[in-house]
């Protein structure tokens, strides 16, 4: 029985196993500090990164929780969530301030407190397209930096930013690439198509991210996580790719009951329909309980 991954050299980034594989573990922590630093304001740097877990309740029991796929925090305090998100949803934008709220609730501290707040910095890494096109084709954006401002357009809080790259934006050829941001970018989008290191790619953070991201130096036992991790990531792109040509979502993955149901029906796993409708598996898990009693 041949497997998927037989003909790939380089693990895609853009599966939860790869992801993680490349930027979630502390023997690769200085490939996610050169990554932010490439995409967070000019005038913030990260210099080290403590991971914390990415397993995040709320006050009380009743609370939802959030699970992040990413979660740390700087020397200075700074809290960085960074997802991964692989298919649109209706609450995208929804979801993200919702889990900026645990970092934030986190530094409360018991009895008498100022409410100084350290900075928190919600990443969002999508492969997909959520803003709507401009009119002004030249001035299509992919890097997005979100943040509150009054009616002035002048910057009432600086310590709570948004930050999303659009990936399927970004259209550079290899021989286009130019600074360290761009070749991140050709990096995530490409990594697993490629069956040698481009010369263009020989600064030493890619030497690392390459050796890192080579499957032929993987365990068995990481190589069968990572064929289920990959078929997860296909499954969620042509389910995807059917509801669009289906006509039925109109480029939108609507969060409701019954897309849900409709998951269900179609034998679709708990998870593949959680990150396509931003459900719980957990309220996912009840309807389809429901829909056999």
């Amino acid at each position: 029985m041949s497997s998927i991954i037989e003909n790939d050299k380089y693990i895609n980034p853009l599966t939860d196993f790869g992801f993680k594989k490349l930027f979630g573990t502390e023997m690769n922590k200085d490939l996610l500090i050169d990554f932010l630093n490439q995409i967070l304001p000019k005038n913030k740097k990260v210099k080290d990164l403590a991971y914390s877990s990415t397993d995040k309740t709320g006050a009380t029991k009743k609370d939802r929780k959030a699970i992040f796929d990413l979660y740390c925090t700087s020397p200075e305090g700074d809290r960085f969530i960074v997802e991964m998100q692989k298919a649109k949803q209706t609450y995208f934008k929804d979801r993200s301030v919702f889990y900026a709220t645990f970092p934030i609730q986190e530094q409360a501290e018991r009895g008498d407190w100022n409410f100084k707040l350290s900075p928190v910095y919600s990443i969002g890494v999508l492969d997909f397209e959520f803003e709507d096109e401009p009119s002004d084709k030249e001035n299509i954006s992919l890097h997005h930096i979100i943040e509150l401002k009054n009616q002035k357009g002048e910057v009432f809080y600086d310590k709570l930013k948004f930050i999303y790259l659009e990936l399927p934006k970004f259209t550079k050829k290899v021989e286009e690439l130019k600074t360290r941001y761009e070749k991140w970018l050709y990096v995530l989008r490409h990594l697993s198509n490629l069956q040698e290191r481009p010369k263009t790619l020989q600064e030493r953070v890619f030497n690392k991210l390459f050796q890192a991201a080579e499957i032929a130096n993987f365990s068995k036992e990481e190589k069968e996580a990572y064929e289920e991790s990959l078929k997860h990531y296909r499954d969620i792109k042509n389910v995807v790719d059917s509801s669009k040509e289906e006509g039925r979502l109109e480029g939108k993955i609507e969060e409701s009951d019954e897309n849900v149901k409709n998951g269900i029906l179609k034998g679709h796993s708990n998870e593949i329909i959680s990150d396509i409708t931003g459900r719980s598996i957990e309220d996912i898990q009840r309807i389809r309980e429901e829909m056999t009693t």
